[in-house]
C-alpha cells in the first residue's frame, strides 16, 4: 500500500491558508480516486481505496502541523506501510508559488511539520512534494503569513499547483519516484 500525506491544520479557519496546500492537494486526490476521507483514527482523517489496482491511503493529520510526524507514524505503523512507500506533501516559503519541487530525502529546512516527520520516521529519507507558498513582504511575521490566505492574484496559481502536485501523485502510482522527479521538477 502507499500512503500520500498533505500537511497541514485541522479546522474551518484553517481551510486554504497557505500551510494547508498539502490538505488540498489530498483532497484533490480523494475527489480523483474517489476515496472518501471517511476514517478518523490514529490521530488522522484518511481514506483507503485503489487506483489502477494499488492500494493507496490518503492521510491529513489532525494533530496541527507541528506534530504531523506522529500521525504519520501511528498510520505507517498500524498498516505495515515501508517508508519507501509514503509520499509527503507540504508548503515551502523558499519556493514560489506556482512552483513544485519533488525530492527523496533533505532537511526539514526549518518547516515543522517535516521536523516533526523526521523526528517521528527517525530519518530524512522519504519522498516529498514541495509546493512553494513564497515569503512574507513588508515585515509580516511567517506564523501570520503562512497561516494567511492566498492573494487573489495568486489564486489560479495557487489551483494549477494543487493540479500539478496531484498529477505527480498519481503517476508515483504507476512509475518509480525517481522518475516522477525527473518529470515534474521544473
Amino acid at each position: 500500500m502507499k500512503i500520500m500525506v498533505g500537511l497541514g491544520n485541522p479546522g474551518k479557519q484553517y481551510e486554504h491558508t497557505r500551510h494547508n496546500v498539502g490538505f488540498d492537494v489530498i483532497d484533490e486526490l480523494s475527489r480523483r480516486f474517489n476515496i472518501p476521507l471517511d476514517q478518523s483514527k490514529l490521530k488522522g482523517l484518511y481514506g483507503i481505496g485503489f487506483y489502477k489496482g494499488e492500494k493507496v491511503l490518503l492521510l491529513k493529520p489532525l494533530t496541527y502541523m507541528n506534530l504531523s510526524g506522529e500521525s504519520i507514524r501511528a498510520v505507517m505503523d498500524y498498516y505495515d506501510i515501508d517508508l519507501e512507500d509514503l509520499l509527503v506533501i507540504y508548503d515551502d516559503l523558499d519556493l514560489p508559488v506556482g512552483k513544485i519541487r519533488l525530492r527523496q530525502k533533505g532537511s526539514a529546512g526549518g518547516h515543522n511539520g517535516i521536523k516533526s516527520t523526521v523526528a517521528h520516521l527517525g530519518t530524512q529519507q522519504f519522498n516529498r512534494i514541495r509546493m512553494g507558498i513564497d515569503r512574507p513582504q513588508n515585515g509580516m511575521s511567517v506564523p501570520d503569513y503562512v497561516l494567511g490566505k492566498f492573494h487573489k492574484e495568486e489564486q489560479s496559481q495557487v489551483q494549477d499547483v494543487i493540479q500539478k502536485s496531484a498529477d505527480a501523485c498519481e503517476a508515483w502510482l504507476e512509475r518509480p519516484f525517481i522518475q516522477v522527479m525527473n518529470d515534474f521538477n521544473q
